[in-house]
């Protein structure tokens, strides 16, 4: 049981802080647990946890109630490149990250 969310507006060293919290937990605790973290990740990876069920109960017919979260990802995806004028007239690059969360279940 698998779900993907790809090329999320959040760079993935921030969702992998909070990714690290609930890996090897049972999912649906970890749903409870990602609605009481105050950080913009846990709302991202609650929305793909919540489909990760969906498709457990869904395609597979399993029972929700005794999956762990097996493996969670938060892979690179491409940066949006934007530029900031500095002194001189110059200009310095920003990068915005953006991230693939992909999680596992089993």
């Amino acid at each position: 049981m698998i779900a993907i969310a790809k090329n999320i507006r959040i760079s993935p060293r921030k969702v992998n802080l909070v990714a690290t919290m609930i890996q090897g937990k049972n999912a649906e605790e970890s749903s409870l647990l990602l609605s009481r973290i105050p950080k913009k990740a846990a709302s991202m990876i609650k929305k793909v946890l919540d489909a990760a069920l969906a498709n457990a109960k869904h395609n597979d017919g399993a029972n929700t109630s005794g999956l762990v979260v097996k493996r969670i990802l938060a892979l690179k995806a491409p940066m949006l490149k934007r530029f900031r004028p500095i002194s001189r007239g110059r200009a310095a690059p920003l990068l915005k990250r953006t991230s693939h969360i992909r999680i596992e279940l089993g």
